[in-house]
């Protein structure tokens, strides 16, 4: 298994309880995104904490050494592993304002008189 596959596997297991809440708020979200977008916010918090401490382990020996060159690659690896696990993780930090106009109703073009 490779490196960053380790770690997000580490992680898991590690933060088992927390993540096991995120994958049910995550499903949710998934089917009602207005309903649950602050709780889905909440949650994310937590989880990309978790995510980065994660990543900065992952390639803290490699910042350092002659492989330095490679730690953007690894972290970009261990960044779409978690991705792949939850598609919707990107969306965490989205603020929704509910007293909006539709996008249609508020949009308009005004002509231009050309005689």
């Amino acid at each position: 298994m490779t490196k960053y596959k380790e770690y997000f596997e580490k992680m898991l297991a590690e933060n088992k309880e927390l993540f096991d809440e995120f994958k049910k708020i995550h499903a949710q979200y998934t089917l009602d995104p207005d309903r649950l977008q602050d709780q889905f916010n909440l949650q994310g918090e937590k989880i990309l904490e978790v995510i980065r401490e994660y990543e900065n382990r992952l390639c803290a020996d490699t910042e350092r050494g002659m492989y330095n060159k490679f730690s953007v690659a690894l972290a970009e690896k261990f960044q779409n592993e978690v991705q792949y696990h939850f598609p919707m993780i990107d969306h965490i930090g989205l603020i929704v304002e509910k007293d909006q106009p539709a996008y249609e109703e508020s949009f308009s073009i005004k002509k231009i008189d050309l005689s």
